[in-house]
């Protein structure tokens, strides 16, 4: 039986967001809460044969022979898990992340059953974002893959680049449209069908699989009297829809469009709006981590036991990685790509900058134990996240000071590197990079460590098991 994930997807075109850049961030959720996960370096291949074996079902293939480096952030358990690579930036600054579970409806998938032993999310990324060259030609490479395998789940995948990002939903075994994000929009999802009206006339910013539009005619699958909406035809409107997913597109929207009432449980929010403001990553980084805060629905606020046990909150324990992919467009090609990478959970940890352009991740990332280790950043953040969440009403402004003063860190992290790798290319770049990228590791742990130590002093002090006696007894 496969264990299904359940993540939230935010994707910020270039003109929508604060500096120019295009951003795609997702939580990846999995189906327990302890599934460790490792950070690494994926290196490049130059004629030389592999091949590629899924865990998951009897999927296997081929891989061209020359492939480029690729960092990779995969489930530490492969034997159970498969690959599941899950996000990463290229070396010609394509970003991939995948997947989105998504779901048909039962309609059309009577016609296009899913196939057992396609190509699954485990095996995704390994097959397609070292041999592609931008986020469209991303949309055409997995298209092809799935003409020719199959799909045995329900998956969205994004994709971007500097100029664009493309959304893909396949929904059948065979079927599926992808949609550009534009320049001057963002885009929020979680685990439903989200592409609306299709248009066939447009191919700038649709693609589709092959004879989708036949497919739907001759099976009498779209339920509207006029127009193509992909979710309509697709879709599902289910109970978890209403208190699982829309809730979650209807959050993200509330923090991003405050000025726009919507139901939670409105199966028609649309997918694609302009911000009232130009985003921030750190906007996306507080949305990925977020529980309905300033709402009744808040699991930690003030509401009545059911409603705060209503809908299924945006950062989950679950939550074993959240990223952000950002590809900048002001500096050189070859510093251009930050992966923002949250180890354990976006809640309550932070998202550490890492260039892309790297041939190493520090070892605390790389050499993850399916055991407990505190060295080892999976386990050291997502106990850290345990213990602000054990002691919330007392923790949660420390953490949040904490989180601010590394973003404000971050910041100036990442132009010093900039600054300071000017007149360097090639190999010497990259070394310097990873480097670098190191050092910003260490500076987190350290601040990490001060206020594990603040917290665990004042959890000694709130101890219940204490009695206060005169002090010249």
């Amino acid at each position: 039986m496969k264990e299904y994930s359940a993540c939230t997807t935010i994707l910020v075109g270039k003109k929508a967001s604060i500096d120019g850049t295009t951003m795609i961030a997702r939580n990846d959720d999995t189906f327990r809460p302890i599934t460790p996960q490792k950070f690494i370096i994926e290196p490049a291949r130059h004629g030389e044969k592999k091949h590629i074996k899924s865990w998951l079902n009897k999927f296997e293939m081929d891989l061209p022979e020359d492939a480029q480096r690729v960092p990779a952030v995969p489930n530490v358990d492969y034997k159970h898990r498969g690959y599941y690579d899950e996000s990463g930036i290229n070396q010609e600054n394509v970003a991939m992340s995948c997947t989105e579970s998504t779901y048909g409806n039962e309609r059309t998938l009577a016609f296009d059953p899913l196939v057992k032993d396609g190509l699954d999310e485990d095996c995704m990324q390994t097959s397609v974002l070292p041999y592609i060259h931008s986020a469209r030609d991303g949309v055409k490479y997995l298209g092809k893959l799935i003409a020719k395998y199959g799909s045995p789940a329900g998956n969205s995948v994004l994709f971007s680049d500097k100029d664009e990002i493309w959304y893909m939903e396949i929904v059948t075994g065979h079927h599926w449209v992808a949609e550009r994000i534009p320049d001057d929009c963002y885009a929020a999802t979680g685990n439903r069908v989200a592409i609306e009206q299709v248009d066939f006339d447009n191919p700038d910013y649709f693609m589709w699989s092959e004879g989708i539009q036949e497919f739907v005619e001759e099976h009498h699958l779209n339920p509207d009297h006029e127009g193509w909406n992909f979710r309509h035809i697709f879709g599902t409107y289910t109970e978890q829809d209403r208190h699982y997913n829309t809730n979650r597109q209807w959050y993200i929207q509330k923090l991003f469009n405050p000025e726009i009432e919507q139901d939670p449980q409105d199966g028609d929010i649309p997918f694609i709006r302009k911000a009232a403001k130009k985003i921030t990553k750190e906007d996306i980084e507080f949305a990925l981590g977020s529980h309905y805060q300033d709402t009744p629905y808040d699991p930690f606020g003030k509401g009545t036991d059911e409603e705060k046990h209503r809908y299924r909150p945006i950062g989950l324990n679950r939550t074993q990685n959240a990223h952000i992919l950002q590809i900048r467009s002001d500096v050189p090609e070859d510093r251009a790509a930050i992966m923002w990478l949250c180890i354990g959970g976006p809640t309550f940890t932070p998202f550490i900058p890492f260039f892309a352009n790297m041939n190493d991740t520090d070892p605390s990332f790389n050499n993850t134990s399916m055991d407990y280790n505190m060295n080892d950043a999976w386990w050291y953040y997502k106990s850290f996240a345990a213990l602000v969440e054990s002691h919330y009403p007392q923790f949660v402004q420390l953490d949040t000071t904490y989180l601010t003063e590394l973003n404000r860190y971050f910041r100036g992290r990442v132009e010093e590197i900039i600054k300071d790798s000017e007149g360097k290319s090639g190999e010497e770049l990259t070394e310097f990079l990873t480097k670098e990228n190191q050092k910003t590791v260490a500076h987190t742990r350290k601040e990490t460590e001060k206020l594990w130590g603040q917290m665990m002093i004042d959890s000694i002090n709130m101890s219940k098991l204490t009695f206060n006696m005169d002090e010249n007894l």
